[in-house]
């Protein structure tokens, strides 16, 4: 059984109309980044539970979650009225397996998100450790429109941390951005768009992809990787090339 902990709220970051962070207080165990907790609430005497992404490093000590307001969803639209002094729960011992020490050596490390996914991965890079077995990290955030890009600017400030040794693209599929580049990720990777924009091949010789997002996108992008490009599932028992977050 879970040991729930009582968390509370100190900030509320309403990014879009759909898409908010929350930021609490809480006395969890230590953590690894690109693990996740579980938030809950009591709703009409029943604990009503989801997994959410840490957001934050884990050195720091105000804990964040990136969230999607869904309006007929049992929780988040109760997340979303939260406000700064209001009580939640989180499970104090995080969990999942989606961090960088089940990743093999690689030269390229590519970071694939959709929507609110992208939490792990900026939790794993402002930690910071362990990254220099790479040579080359790769992150890309695809969401239906540049508002829902709602952490650009820290993935910027990142970018330039790292001093060349990360890349950062954004995917947009339902209006165009400067910069960006429009569509489906199976659709760029399949046509090659996405590699002409990074700078860098994708190839099971030299990369590991990192998978967290929308169901159907990790299906289709691992499909297409083995069929296309050799990949195969990582597991601890029988190394590959992707890894995935399954958590809803």
């Amino acid at each position: 059984m879970a040991e729930w902990v009582n968390a509370t709220v100190k900030q509320v970051n309403n990014w879009t109309d759909a898409l908010f962070s929350l930021t609490v207080n809480a006395p969890i165990a230590p953590f690894t980044a690109g693990q996740f907790a579980k938030l809950a609430l009591e709703i009409e005497g029943e604990r009503v539970q989801r997994a959410y992404s840490y957001v934050n490093a884990p050195r720091d000590s105000d804990l964040e979650f990136y969230l999607v307001l869904v309006p007929e969803g049992k929780l988040s639209p109760h997340l979303y009225a939260l406000k700064p002094g209001d009580q939640l729960m989180v499970t104090k011992d995080a969990a999942g397996f989606f961090i960088l020490e089940e990743i093999p050596e690689c030269e390229t490390l590519w970071m694939l998100a959709t929507g609110t996914a992208i939490g792990p991965y900026v939790s794993i890079l402002q930690e910071g450790n362990d990254l220099e077995r790479f040579s080359n990290i790769v992150l890309i955030h695809a969401a239906r429109y540049a508002a829902d890009l709602s952490y650009l600017p820290l993935m910027q400030q990142l970018q330039q941390r790292y001093k060349g040794k990360l890349r950062i693209q954004t995917v947009v599929s339902r209006e165009e951005m400067p910069g960006s580049l429009n569509g489906r990720l199976p659709a760029l990777i399949a046509s090659g768009a996405l590699e002409k924009a990074v700078g860098l091949p994708l190839r099971a010789e030299n990369s590991h992809v990192m998978l967290c997002g929308n169901p159907q996108m990790v299906r289709d992008t691992q499909q297409l990787l083995k069929e296309s490009r050799g990949m195969q599932k990582h597991l601890r028992r029988k190394p590959g090339h992707m890894t995935s977050e399954h958590y809803w």
